[in-house]
């Protein structure tokens, strides 16, 4: 009796990874861990090697190389505040590499302060293991990071600088920033432009890796994740939340419709505004869930504020398993939280600020 029971559950396992939680598929059978036996955190690990994979120390990129000098440089213009209009905003200051990469002003904060206090548009990615997903935005607009890295500074709501010309000029009056250019480009016979900084940043993000106690587990650990881990783990596969989040980031690497499931009503297009093909209308990068637990607020509209909130939804819109018992959240989000890796934190050490220009806000009234 004992053997047909597990390789009843070991069948069933089986299925998970195969099925989707997408409106119109077959879903996954119900697993109740209890019925696994001894043999259940194996047979977990087996099905959760068929979904997910450990991250990369460097997330690398077509056609993109990663020297050390390009970090150097990368890291001192993350944190140069002087490529913003009033010398007052850095790509640290909405993500913050402290925090896991988001705006953690407040809790209550939905969506991030620009120039002169302008509330943006959509919730702040985070940029950790942000280097591997298929585009950047939540729309996909950007190729990848050393492309987004271009857009904020010149967004007349984030860091609103007038253009990419106003941006180099800042560059060339600060003499040390010559040197660090020529370093990571040296066979540039001018290596101030914008696309090199958008390279640099780039190229200094593709290392902001956050390894956790799920990539040990996949690797073998089994000790790595607690029995309500074990049990959060069964549920989210069970649900069918692998559909989307897969892969090493355990999402990035597709756009979704928000609402698979069930209609979600929501103001912003998505996709659609990139595209303009209504295929894409209402349709989002799915985001990552590596380090999710401490980068809340949730969704495209930081309308989510906490985890389970966003969990619920999640169930109820995107998979066809629909609500599921207050249990079964709480046990998914104990499983995301073994998501939360550590913080590189001699990697992320802001540089000192180079000498050669005005280092101190300038009052902009417009």
């Amino acid at each position: 009796m004992n053997s047909l029971r597990l390789l009843t559950s070991i069948a069933i396992l089986g299925c998970l990874v195969v099925s989707g939680c997408m409106k119109g598929e077959e879903g996954p059978a119900v697993v109740d861990p209890a019925t696994i036996g001894d043999q259940q955190p194996e047979t977990l690990r087996a099905s959760a090697l068929g979904k997910f994979s450990t991250l990369p120390l460097v997330q690398e990129g077509r056609q993109r190389t990663v020297t050390e000098a390009k970090i150097t440089l990368g890291r001192q213009l993350f944190f140069e505040r002087r490529l913003s209009k009033n010398h007052d905003l850095s790509c640290n200051s909405c993500h913050d590499l402290a925090q896991y990469g988001v705006d953690r002003r407040t809790p209550a904060a939905k969506l991030s302060l620009g120039h002169r206090n302008q509330v943006g548009t959509r919730n702040t990615p985070t940029v950790y293991n942000a280097a591997r997903q298929v585009a950047q935005f939540w729309d996909g607009r950007a190729v990848d990071v050393e492309a987004q890295a271009q857009g904020p500074i010149i967004n007349p709501v984030e860091m609103a600088m007038l253009n990419a010309a106003a941006v180099v000029a800042v560059l060339k009056s600060i003499p040390g920033y010559l040197p660090l250019f020529k370093a990571a480009f040296p066979s540039a016979r001018d290596p101030i432009t914008y696309e090199n900084l958008g390279l640099a940043i780039g190229a200094f993000e593709r290392k902001l890796v956050t390894q956790d106690r799920f990539d040990l587990y996949l690797e073998g650990d089994m000790t790595a994740l607690t029995p309500g881990e074990v049990r959060g783990l069964y549920v989210f596969m069970d649900a069918g939340c692998p559909s989307c989040h897969d892969g090493a980031g355990m999402g990035g690497d597709a756009f979704k419709k928000l609402g698979s499931a069930m209609t979600y009503t929501t103001n912003d297009v998505g996709r659609f505004s990139v595209t303009k093909d209504e295929e894409d209308r209402f349709v989002f990068k799915v985001p990552t869930l590596r380090n999710v637990a401490m980068t809340a607020p949730y969704l495209h509209d930081g309308s989510q504020a906490t985890l389970q909130d966003v969990i619920r939804l999640m169930m109820k819109y995107q998979t066809i398993a629909g609500t599921r018992p207050e249990e079964d959240i709480a046990a998914v989000e104990m499983f995301l939280g073994a998501l939360t890796g550590e913080l590189p934190t001699a990697y992320i050490q802001p540089p000192a600020e180079l000498p050669g220009s005005a280092t101190t806000p300038r009052p902009d009234p417009k």
